[in-house]
């Protein structure tokens, strides 16, 4: 991972961690999705990571839309 990206949020479900990211896009924030999970059993996590300027920003919407 590059320097300046921050994880913002995670999850086992990848569906979920997905809509995050989706949701902070179209709030005009930069979002990536890193899936962890293991094939084929979906074990491990989704991993949303956006610019550490962006932040607390993120954190508003996330805990604002109760993802």
């Amino acid at each position: 991972m590059e320097a300046g990206w921050v994880k913002v949020y995670t999850s086992a479900d990848f569906f979920k961690s997905e809509l995050v990211r989706q949701v902070l896009i179209d709030h005009e924030i930069d979002a990536i999705l890193i899936n962890k999970q293991g094939f084929p059993y979906r074990i491990g996590e989704a991993e949303v990571y956006i610019h550490e300027g962006n932040a607390q920003k993120a954190l508003e919407i996330i805990t604002e839309n109760e993802l």
